[in-house]
């Protein structure tokens, strides 16, 4: 069977199954069993699919049917132009939390930055911020020990591991150190909408990245509660929130004594992204 015919009736067999990115997420998993570029595949579409890969593509698309995302099938997720490898404890990086590293990059260029991330996940705001500003370091924490493992190997892939540090940690117990930037996409979902999430999601992606308890603010209010005795004085917290939350987070800042500084919205023109300081009366 040719490549061409093979992606064909796997797309079809996925959009049967209300599978909406049916030929894209075809194309991706079977260029990743073949460890070819996608584009590869695209312009070879006569040659012969091997016996051997068939079996493992069958394998593949099943599992795509069951509403499993590409990305835990493959292992692997593009974010910041790298690809992060990915594991059932943490989260598919979002092209909307790229939003975030733009914003830091301009603050930082050029600038020696100590960088810590809360709840750190596959690793990818850290390190994608680390690729881009030569002299940051920074330590990544998470309470999740899979997640931290999964992030060392990140590092190492990205060859960062001499400027990065993943540890196992609850926010709430961490107090090492002072930073120039604290990061964070803690779980901001409320409770009452994990029902409300795509089966991707729902059933695939760890729901501890995901709750954000009963308003969805649980984690936030810590991330910046704890950032007021962590960060160095004129350093920058910036964190990702979720839809419509933008009034309530900015209160809570207020509440800690921050300012915010810049604000980013999302592709559907809703805040994602807030940037503040804290404010120093002595």
């Amino acid at each position: 069977m040719t490549l061409e015919i093979t992606i064909k009736e796997a797309s079809q067999l996925l959009k049967n199954h209300n599978i909406s990115s049916h030929e894209l997420d075809a194309e991706i998993i079977l260029s990743n069993i073949m460890g070819i570029k996608r584009e590869t595949l695209i312009l070879n579409n006569n040659i012969s699919v091997s016996k051997k890969i068939l079996e493992k593509y069958k394998l593949a698309i099943k599992r795509r049917i069951k509403k499993e995302p590409v990305a835990y099938i493959t292992g692997k997720k593009e974010f910041w132009s790298q690809d992060f490898v990915v594991s059932n404890a943490t989260l598919v990086p979002r092209p909307e939390t790229e939003l975030i590293i733009y914003k830091i990059v301009d603050f930082f260029k050029n600038k020696r930055v100590s960088v810590l991330d809360i709840g750190t996940g596959t690793g990818c705001i850290l390190l994608s911020i680390l690729k881009e500003l030569d002299f940051a370091r920074g330590i990544g924490i998470d309470i999740s020990k899979k997640a931290v493992q999964t992030a060392r190997i990140n590092s190492k892939n990205l060859k960062l591991e001499q400027r990065s540090k993943f540890k196992v940690f609850d926010i709430a117990n961490f107090n090492v150190g002072k930073y120039d930037l604290i990061v964070s996409n803690p779980p901001y979902i409320p409770s009452n909408e994990i029902k409300n999430l795509s089966k991707d999601i729902r059933n695939h992606e760890p729901l501890l990245a995901l709750r954000g308890g009963v308003d969805g603010l649980d984690l936030l209010k810590k991330v910046i509660y704890k950032s007021g005795s962590l960060l160095k004085k004129n350093g920058l917290l910036a964190i990702e929130i979720g839809n419509q939350q933008y009034l309530k987070v900015l209160n809570i800042l207020k509440q800690q004594n921050f300012r915010e500084i810049s604000k980013e919205y999302d592709y559907n023109n809703n805040v994602r992204c807030i940037i503040s300081t804290k404010i120093w009366y002595f």
